[in-house]
C-alpha cells in the first residue's frame, strides 16, 4: 500500500479519554460470578449497549492457530459461560481439538471489559433441548438449514434449503433438536474485569482459580 492508498484517518490521534472512577478490591464481589452478574446487570440498563450479551469467542486448533467471532453468551452461572453452536463449526472443531478457550466482553460504551480464560466442554443434550425450544421457530429452522463454517454455493442455495426446512416444519408444529447443534461450557480458571481510567492507567482486577475452589485477586498493570 502506497501513501496514496493509505486510510484516510489519522490512526495515532483517534483516542478518548475514559472516566475517573475506577474499580477497586474493596467493592468487587466474592466470586467472578457474582462480579459479573452486577458488571452484566449494568450493562443491560444503562450502558447503552446493542447487545450486552455479545462476547468475543477466541479458539485456537490442534497446531495453535487461533480464531476469533462474536457470540452470544445464553447463560451463566456458577459452573461457567453457555453459549450454542453447530458442532460442525471451525469454534466446534477447535474446541474438540483444543478446550482452552477466552471469551471477551466488549463494553465499549462503559469502558469496561471482561476478559474470561477456561475450559470448555459440551453442555448435556437436555440442557441443549431445552434451550432449543426457546428459540423463535425461525432460529430453530435455522440451525437445521445451515452447516455452520463450510462453503456454500449460493445464497440462494441457503433460502432455497430453509424455504425446505419451512415447509416440512411450518410454524406451530415441534421442530426436533438437530444432533449437530448444542451448547459449550467455559469453566472460568481466570476472569479480568477491566475498567477504563484517565491518562491510560486502568484498573485491572484478576480473579484467579486457586485449586481449592476459591479465588484470588490481583491487580494488574494496565
Amino acid at each position: 500500500m502506497t501513501d496514496a492508498d493509505a486510510v484516510p484517518f489519522d490512526l495515532a490521534s483517534m483516542r478518548k479519554q475514559y472516566r475517573a472512577e475506577g474499580l477497586s478490591e474493596s467493592e468487587l464481589a466474592a466470586t467472578p460470578v457474582e462480579q459479573f452478574a452486577r458488571w452484566f446487570q449494568q450493562a443491560a440498563t444503562d450502558g447503552g449497549l446493542f447487545e450486552p450479551n455479545a462476547m468475543v469467542v477466541s479458539t485456537a486448533d490442534a497446531e495453535g492457530r487461533p480464531s476469533s467471532r462474536t457470540v452470544l453468551l445464553k447463560h451463566f452461572d456458577g459452573r461457567g459461560f453457555v453459549f450454542y453452536t453447530n458442532y460442525g463449526s471451525r469454534k466446534a472443531r477447535d474446541l474438540a481439538a483444543n478446550p482452552h478457550v477466552a471469551l471477551l466482553f466488549p463494553w465499549h460504551p462503559m469502558a469496561r471489559q471482561v476478559i474470561v480464560t477456561g475450559t470448555a466442554a459440551r453442555t448435556g443434550r437436555d440442557e441443549t433441548a431445552a434451550y432449543f425450544r426457546t428459540r423463535p421457530h425461525g432460529s430453530q429452522l435455522g440451525a437445521w438449514a445451515s452447516t455452520q463454517s463450510s462453503v456454500v454455493g449460493s445464497r440462494a442455495d441457503l433460502d432455497t434449503a430453509y424455504a425446505e426446512l419451512a415447509a416440512r416444519h411450518p410454524e406451530g408444529e415441534q421442530v426436533p433438536v438437530p444432533p449437530h447443534w448444542g451448547g459449550f461450557r467455559v469453566v472460568p480458571e481466570s476472569v479480568e474485569f477491566w475498567q477504563g481510567r484517565e491518562n491510560r492507567l486502568h484498573d485491572r482486577l484478576r480473579y484467579t482459580a486457586d485449586g481449592a475452589g476459591g479465588w484470588r485477586v490481583e491487580r494488574l498493570s494496565p
